[in-house]
């Protein structure tokens, strides 16, 4: 049966799934299994089964492979229910996750027994659709429904700790899983006939408001339809037959997989994988990442050296001056402190993660850094002082990188001796939390950074783009595009409001104006100010932006900028309209209405047009990588694949 195979032990029998990597439920599995179901169905002496993996995991899911293509035979439904009908009881043994179709192969066992450390979870809203195999109509019958309802909808897989609070699991162990598993399987046996999951009742719980559930849904999805009909497929399972509601997940899931939704999703989760084809050079080893420098503790160094120090580095962080390196200390303990909060990490794991910070003003004491990363301000002047000062104390074998948005990395490797080891790496704000790294290429970068990139986009768990030097690199040089074009729009007829709106319709968290008032006005502002001199007289320009800035309006921090937040919340202000039309007229302009469909559609064609450009000159090494950057970096909506997945869809 190949990747599946049948150990006979007395009279307990292990079906083991073999499927390196993570033990995919491709036909080849779904076949074994479906024979290894039969076969000991009819095989006597044996008196239950326990269903385990080899590897590193229990079944992580699908074959991703498969969606969106015909289904091959056997499906899945039948599989779980020749395990489910098996007239001795059959456990599920589960280490590493058990995601998607994994779990509903586990949920269709008769008990389920998982290691401390596994991961259990529904993530198919991920990929565009829901559980096609029972496993909506399977997992109230084990579960609570508002918990239900949370695994299904979101999509989060839960630790073991609370798939068994919840009773998705049976037991939970720190030994061995395979022996857990026979011993509940023996247990079961003592019970009698196996008592199938589709034949329990729906374990009762608080009563759902199914109105409420879709609304507050429906805002959080932003336009993607996965989530509502994984949560219209639970109503279901709630309110009719079991076969009535198995019947229809399968429909809706068959669907779904066809939809366009599916397939943006599926282009964007090979993307990332695919992501960063540069950096995978064969014989370059990356520098040690134990030990890493950072100069700067300001939000963008504070935020770096807290993703550092929670990957397990140590990290010695330059600043100014003694008061400088005492303020950037707490800027780091107090983002450890936030993790800590949110539950992202333990106590005492933050604590371990703040004990390997040093800090300090002195150069010197970086020589024993592999790493540094510079973070600070975004001046070329500065950045360029930071890099001499770095190249007289480092050592001739470490790398140097800087984190900057927009600044000419070849620049900045012009002012040390060995330019082979200079590199950017553009994290994003948070550093500690966005997945997205942009790591820059410069003209004589080596491998050996190249690769040290690499590692450190593994070790802090974040996806790495390579990007050529150009101003932006790539995320930012597509966002200046269409901001830029966005206040043409203004000049033209539009107001910020409008324009957020129609982003925000799209499926964007939030338009381009409320980001420029999260961010802050003024770094664009700066690096307005520095291209003005060689900006060409003949080149379009908007002044709004900059009569804001002038006025002070900066964003949140001065409470004003494309909005007013008087009073916390953002709120359209007369003010800035009066801006917008003064300089309407002074470009003389004749304003006209926008429809949001319209505002959409132009910034939609401002973005490939530049992704397009992008490629042209090789800064991004394909368009698959900026999708991944305007997804991951810039709020994109993941259900829509990104700008060039979209043109080159129609």
């Amino acid at each position: 049966m190949g990747s599946v195979k049948i150990e006979l032990r007395g009279d307990l029998a292990r079906v083991m799934i073999d499927n390196p990597p993570v033990n995919a439920l491709g036909q080849a599995v779904r076949q074994g299994l479906l024979q290894a179901a039969v076969d000991l169905a009819g095989r006597a002496g044996v008196k239950a089964v326990v269903l385990g993996c080899a590897g590193r995991s229990f079944v992580a899911g699908a074959d991703i492979r498969e969606l969106g293509k015909p289904p091959a035979e056997p499906f899945l439904p039948d599989v779980l229910a020749a395990i489910e009908a098996a007239p001795v009881p059959w456990v599920a043994a589960i280490h590493g996750t058990a995601l998607g179709g994994g779990l509903e192969v586990a949920m269709a066992c008769h008990g389920r027994v998982a290691g401390a450390q596994a991961k259990l979870g529904l993530p198919e809203v991920t990929l565009g659709i829901i559980p096609g195999s029972g496993g909506t109509v399977r997992l109230p019958r084990l579960v609570p429904m508002a918990e239900a309802i949370a695994l299904v909808t979101l999509g989060k897989p839960i630790g073991a700790g609370q798939a068994l609070a919840i009773g998705l699991i049976d037991r939970l162990t720190e030994a061995d899983v395979i022996a857990a598993a026979e011993a509940l399987a023996l247990e079961l046996v003592a019970q009698g006939a196996p008592h199938p999951t589709l034949a329990r009742d729906l374990l009762a719980g608080a009563p759902i408001d199914w109105a409420a559930e879709e609304a507050a849904l429906r805002k959080r999805s932003r336009g993607a339809a996965a989530p509502l009909e994984a949560l219209a497929a639970l109503r279901l399972a709630a309110e009719a037959p079991a076969p009535e509601a198995m019947a229809a997940e399968r429909a809706r899931f068959l669907r779904l997989a066809a939809s366009p939704e599916a397939a943006a999703l599926r282009h964007i989760f090979f993307a990332e994988r695919a992501a960063g084809k540069g950096l995978r050079i064969d014989g370059a080893v990356p520098a040690d990442l134990a030990r890493v420098g950072v100069i700067g503790g300001g939000t963008m160094g504070a935020g770096i050296a807290t993703a550092l120090l929670l990957s397990g580095s140590a990290v010695h962080l330059i600043e100014r001056d003694a008061a400088a390196a005492t303020a950037a200390r707490g800027r780091v303990a107090d983002t450890i402190s936030g993790s800590v909060k949110r539950g992202a990490i333990s106590q005492q794991q933050g604590d371990a993660a703040l004990a390997r910070l040093s800090t300090g003003e002195d150069y010197a004491a970086l020589a024993d850094c592999p790493l540094v990363i510079e973070a600070v301000f975004e001046d070329m002047a500065v950045k360029r002082q930071v890099f001499e000062r770095l190249d007289a104390v480092m050592p001739a074998d470490a790398i140097l990188a800087t984190n900057t948005s927009y600044l000419d990395v070849n620049v900045l490797a012009a002012a040390t001796r060995d330019p082979s080891r200079i590199l950017g790496l553009h994290f994003f704000s948070p550093a500690h939390v966005m997945k997205l790294l942009e790591v820059v290429r410069g003209d004589a970068t080596g491998s050996r950074a190249l690769a040290t990139g690499a590692a450190l986009a593994r070790r802090l768990g974040k996806v790495a783009v390579v990007a050529g030097v150009c101003d932006g690199f790539i995320g930012n040089r597509v966002m200046a595009a269409y901001r830029r074009d966005c206040e043409f729009m203004l000049e033209e007829g539009a107001l910020p409001q409008q324009i957020d709106a129609a982003m925000e319709a799209f499926g964007f968290a939030m338009g381009i104006y409320a980001v420029q008032d999260m961010s802050g006005l003024d770094i664009a502002w700066a690096q307005r100010k520095a291209r003005a001199a060689t900006r060409p007289a003949s080149e379009r320009y908007a002044r709004i932006a900059d009569r804001l800035c002038e006025a002070g309006r900066l964003g949140r921090k001065t409470g004003k900028g494309w909005y007013d937040y008087a009073g916390g919340s953002a709120r359209p202000d007369p003010d800035v309209e009066r801006i917008i039309l003064d300089e309407s007229a002074r470009a003389g302009r004749t304003r006209r209405a926008f429809s949001g469909d319209e505002i959409m559609a132009r910034v939609l064609r401002i973005m490939q047009a530049e992704g397009r450009a992008i490629l042209a000159e090789g800064i991004a090494e394909s368009a698959a990588d900026i999708d991944v950057v305007m997804v991951t970096g810039y709020g994109f909506p993941r259900h829509k694949g990104g700008p060039m997945f979209m043109a080159a869809a129609g």
